[in-house]
């Protein structure tokens, strides 16, 4: 079901609607209020998940763009909870939060901070209930570096080799790089982050993606840029031009007489993926009018013969 329809919102709601309808069905399936109710629990999740997603601008943003299944192609439930402490949450909501005593411990999938700590503790307010506490364990420090990768990498996926330094050790670490992949994407490498205490267990490693410039391709989301010069008398009589693709496809690419500068010629199917499983973007052919700086005699006379006639 789709997270609008989850939380009872359209489409167009404020961020204090979604908040407003959150706080409802979570006062109404929160699972400390419908003990051993499975259904109840699932619910819950779904739409922890969905207002996850909603109040923030980024996410929702993302999923607006591409719709449910293209979004959960792009984003773990790692991703979707990353940001968002529910126990701050339900505090808010009359919940409690922190080591309360509610039963209530759920498992989302993923890993690193688990989705237990997330929901597990978040009712009630004092002690620990008839089975007592359990201590978890501590974990290391997550750290973050930045990874370059190629417009090449992003069209074919790639796997990266780095090097990971900490406390004085070396480490060698390959990195699978999903195709379609954006600058700013998180990939996150689980217990390679900073070392616990003993009995603890290791942080986790964030690899922030840093897309390198390319000298002929400027990204466009899933669409890729090039830009063509081509001289003012094939601009007004048309042409065509050679324009060789990222994956290195050649095209004879026709111009029509009297194209505009910047007007955009599209090549369908030969820009960036789209996710991992998804088709592709396109090529946009940008056409560039190369007006000459300097003229000889010869071509100065033509060009003021074409100004007699209005051109």
């Amino acid at each position: 079901m789709e997270y609008y329809e989850l939380l009872g919102v359209g489409k167009n709601a404020s961020t204090q609607e979604i908040k407003k309808a959150y706080r409802k069905l979570a006062l109404k399936y929160h699972p400390d209020k419908n003990k051993g109710d499975k259904a109840a629990e699932e619910k819950f999740k779904k739409i922890s998940e969905a207002y996850a997603v909603l109040s923030d601008k980024e996410k929702k943003q993302q999923y607006d763009t591409y719709g449910s299944t293209d979004f959960h192609r792009r984003y773990s439930q790692e991703d979707i909870f990353s940001n968002f402490n529910m126990d701050d949450i339900l505090r808010q909501f009359g919940f409690g939060g922190g080591a309360g005593n509610g039963s209530f411990r759920m498992n989302m999938g993923g890993g690193g901070s688990s989705f237990s700590s997330i929901f597990g503790q978040a009712a009630g307010g004092g002690g620990c209930g008839g089975g007592g506490c359990q201590q978890q364990p501590v974990k290391g420090q997550d750290m973050t570096y930045q990874l370059s990768v190629t417009l090449e990498d992003v069209l074919h996926g790639a796997e990266k080799n780095i090097v990971l330094r900490n406390n004085g050790t070396k480490q060698n670490v390959n990195v699978k790089v999903p195709k379609g992949i954006e600058a700013g994407k998180k990939l996150r490498l689980k217990g390679k982050g900073g070392q616990a205490p003993p009995g603890g267990i290791p942080g986790d490693l964030y690899l922030k993606v840093d897309i390198e410039p390319h000298k002929k391709y400027e990204r466009d989301g899933d669409n890729l840029i090039f830009e063509q010069k081509i001289p003012f008398s094939q601009a007004c009589l048309g042409a065509k031009v050679d324009v060789e693709t990222l994956d290195g496809k050649k095209f004879k690419v026709k111009v029509p007489p009297g194209i505009q500068g910047d007007a955009k010629l599209r090549l369908k199917g030969y820009g960036l993926p789209s996710g991992p499983f998804n088709g592709r973007g396109d090529l946009l052919v940008k056409v560039g009018i190369d007006i000459p700086k300097n003229l000889n005699e010869e071509q100065q006379e033509m060009i003021s013969k074409l100004q007699e006639f209005g051109l």
